[in-house]
């Protein structure tokens, strides 16, 4: 069965659509008019190894902040679906990654249970990626994907003077950790519990 779906999602805000297929190639296909959330997708895709397709529009004359949110919404339930009962997956997954002075470590379960955890030692709210983006949105981003894609992730950035390094390293990390919990590594659910999605 192919691990794959596609969700849509429109409100006045925004018009999304995510598809992601979990055991790609890492290829992507976005478009949004946020050029750093584009940036971040395409390394998304590529350091999860899921193909990722994205096209949105949003109120991006107001700010970048409905558009990272919906896309975020879209990218996790759409994950959600592919995922279907979650059997045979391994999980868990945790991953480092450095970009220069910067270094950011994530965790995810995929439980089935939303939540997020995101520490940083930098103002998320003063430190800038670019002009209109925030670092704060990298945060919004994960915070709606774990909640639609109903999984636990806990992001650490342990160091960081530079918005563009710290976001980026985050991307790369919570890709990484991804690709460890979706990967098969059996048949059954791997829970005590006897499922992952009830």
């Amino acid at each position: 069965m192919s691990r794959s779906a596609t969700v849509k999602r429109v409100t006045k805000e925004t018009n999304v659509e995510v598809t992601v297929a979990v055991d790609g190639s890492g290829a992507s296909s976005v478009e949004t008019p946020v050029g750093f959330l584009s940036h971040m997708l395409d390394a998304l895709a590529k350091h999860s190894g899921m193909d990722l397709t994205v096209r949105a529009t949003g109120d991006v004359e107001i700010d970048n902040h409905h558009t990272v949110e919906d896309v975020g919404l879209a990218f996790g339930e759409a994950l959600d679906r592919a995922l279907g009962d979650r059997a045979g997956i391994a999980r868990f997954g945790a991953a480092y990654v450095p970009l220069d002075e910067a270094l950011a470590r994530s965790v995810v379960d995929l439980s089935g249970r939303p939540y997020i955890v995101f520490e940083s030692p930098v103002d998320k709210e003063l430190l800038l990626v670019t002009n209109d983006f925030p670092f704060a949105l990298v945060e919004e981003f994960w915070k709606s994907a774990a909640f639609r894609g109903k999984l636990n992730l806990h992001v650490d950035v342990l160091r960081a003077k530079n918005g563009h390094h710290a976001a980026e390293a985050v991307f790369k990390s919570a890709a990484r950790a991804l690709r460890q919990a979706v990967a098969v590594v059996g048949t059954g659910v791997p829970s005590t519990k006897g499922s992952l999605t009830a």
